[in-house]
């Protein structure tokens, strides 16, 4: 049973806290040696990456009126958008509830309750929509029984987008260019945004989207996933299809092999996403010589301490079988399911049909 949120006082100083996360060099074998590239490490920041986007989408529902003061914020989220959501409520003097899923990580869920998140859980998956689908149910159930409660709707907010030009702008400042900017793709926010702005820096630069197998969002059939942060089973209107060049889809042992490689040799390292877009970045470091090539670590590894870093869990769910070092090509989104990690140079928007040829 949902219990009410506390009164949230406003600390308007926490949003000098927002941002400027540095840039590390990642040349660590994933698995085969590259050239290098550059990730944004934004579990350095407080709130990680989405503390940016939960922050503009809160903003700007203020200025419209949308979200009045001290109303209470609710939400779907997997985990990460939850901290970021703590910390624009914190911030911005606003309570926040938050629907997750049994499938959340203990840690995570944990961390959530510690920042003055109310969190729901739902039990059981939507016989269609999956987790995703259960979530934005129970959300629908909070929404009209909470007046005057707020939902930013990450999936299909605009302001989401948005939120990331800040990210763009000290992106710029920090590498001298980009030519390959590979983005893990979840809501379609932080791809979108980054996208957009780099390139009135740099116009030719190409955009690779990553994925999780078993996630529709760009035209493979829905399925259950272990891979969280990542991939969706619904398709987010803030996907811009047209600015991706190719996509990849990668699977949790590709994923975990990456995280525990940059743990043990970087030590920068970080989850699902984190792996997913380091083991992309590498390849195409490795294939195109001399490419400058950009991606943005979204989140830390102290959420997959029972998961990702944990062998018994890897063993439990067969993570420490062989770790593909190149991905297979795919002609078209429609043309085989993905089981691991594949390649497609052909973007499909898969509510109109569109092929959006690289």
């Amino acid at each position: 049973m949902l219990t009410d949120p506390a009164p949230t006082t406003c600390a308007p100083h926490l949003l000098g806290l927002l941002g400027r996360s540095p840039v590390a060099f990642v040349d660590t074998p994933l698995p085969h040696p590259h050239g290098g590239f550059h990730a944004k490490v934004e579990y350095l920041s407080p709130g990680g990456m989405k503390a940016r986007a939960a922050v503009a989408m809160l903003q700007a529902a203020r200025q419209r009126g949308d979200l009045r003061p001290g109303a209470t914020v609710v939400e779907s989220t997997s985990g990460t958008l939850g901290v970021g959501l703590a910390f624009a409520g914190q911030a911005l003097g606003h309570p926040v509830v938050l629907v997750v899923d049994r499938e959340i990580e203990r840690p995570m869920r944990a961390l959530l309750t510690a920042y003055g998140a109310v969190v729901e859980q739902v039990d059981r998956p939507h016989p269609v929509g999956g987790w995703q689908q259960a979530r934005l149910d129970r959300l629908h159930e909070i929404l009209a029984r909470t007046p005057d409660a707020y939902w930013p709707d990450q999936y299909h907010n605009p302001d989401n987008v948005a939120g990331y030009h800040a990210l763009a702008a000290e992106l710029s400042g920090q590498v001298e260019a980009v030519d390959v900017l590979v983005c893990s793709v979840g809501t379609g926010g932080h791809s979108a945004g980054l996208a957009r702005a780099l390139r009135r820096h740099w116009p030719r630069l190409r955009l690779v989207g990553v994925d999780t197998v078993g996630s529709t969002i760009f035209g493979q059939p829905a399925r259950p996933r272990l891979m969280r942060g990542l991939g969706s089973s619904i398709f987010p209107r803030n996907v811009d299809y047209t600015a991706f060049d190719e996509v990849h889809w990668v699977g949790p042992v590709e994923a975990v092999d990456t995280c525990r490689r940059l743990a043990r040799s970087a030590f920068v390292t970080g989850g699902w996403s984190t792996g997913a877009v380091a083991r992309v970045a590498a390849w195409i470091s490795r294939m195109q010589p001399g490419a400058r090539v950009v991606t943005v670590f979204p989140d830390g590894p102290h959420r997959y301490l029972d998961s990702i870093f944990d062998d018994a869990y890897c063993a439990a769910h067969g993570l420490f079988g062989p770790a593909p070092g190149h991905p297979i090509e795919i002609p078209h989104p429609n043309a085989v399911e993905v089981t691991r990690w594949s390649r497609c140079r052909t973007v499909l928007d898969p509510l109109r049909r569109l092929a959006v040829p690289a």
